[in-house]
């Protein structure tokens, strides 16, 4: 009985701390999409709405911006679809690891965002913890920071005033970090420079509109090329 009751403490104990580089992001990018949402003329109850049920990051950032001009459906799924194409790459990643998550599994699928795919991609999981349940939370968590950030940033837009210059760039500015973290945890740093050389060489190839896609193919492409000898090395250590 002490047994159980210690496992899903030390599961939620380790998703929380897990989750606290992404909460420092998130409230402050959170807060950010709050006070540029509030600056287009949209309040609270849409930044709590598109919070909940949207959950897209960067896609939030430009549907601000369709949300302003009155953009079709079809502009929309179009412009959705070139901005989270990458989480098409990320899904099929996440298949063996997310395999016996349950009644997890939808949740997850919809929580999938590079903050949380990166954390949950990096190492194994410690003895006493239970890998569907840490999965759950460590998403369940993140998302509750970004929710609370739009609220936040959506109240005090309408309190206070704020320049929004620049704000857009916030999550540039994240993703800048996440990938510091991740070099500074690991030793063997090929998939990072697989991912910026040809995330290079894709935006020169065809530029800032239109590499996204190329590049995702580009790293996968290596990725797939390397495991069978990372692979094959490992078996044999």
């Amino acid at each position: 009985m002490q047994n159980r009751k210690k496992v899903p403490t030390a599961t939620v104990r380790y998703a929380f701390v897990r989750s606290l580089p992404i909460m420092a992001g998130y409230l402050i990018l959170g807060a950010g999409f709050g006070i540029l949402l509030r600056a287009n003329g949209f309040g609270l109850p849409w930044a709590a709405a598109m919070s909940v049920f949207i959950y897209a990051g960067s896609m939030q950032f430009v549907a601000i911006d369709l949300l302003s001009a009155g953009a079709s459906l079809i502009t929309t799924a179009l412009m959705t679809l070139a901005v989270n194409a990458r989480h098409l790459v990320y899904g099929v990643s996440m298949l063996s690891r997310y395999r016996g998550t349950g009644r997890f599994k939808p949740y997850l699928i919809f929580s999938l965002t590079d903050e949380t795919y990166s954390v949950v991609c990096s190492g194994e999981l410690p003895v006493g913890v239970d890998g569907p349940l840490y999965f759950f939370l460590l998403s369940l968590f993140n998302q509750l920071y970004w929710v609370a950030g739009s609220l936040i940033g959506s109240a005090a837009g309408s309190i206070l005033p704020f320049s929004t210059e620049g704000i857009d760039f916030s999550m540039t500015a994240l993703f800048v970090v996440v990938f510091l973290e991740q070099w500074q945890s690991t030793k063997k740093h090929f998939s990072a420079c697989l991912g910026v050389i040809g995330s290079l060489i894709c935006l020169l190839i065809f530029g800032e509109s239109r590499f996204i896609i190329p590049a995702m193919l580009v790293i996968v492409g290596g990725l797939c090329l390397a495991r069978p000898r990372t692979t094959g090395g490992d078996s044999h250590g």
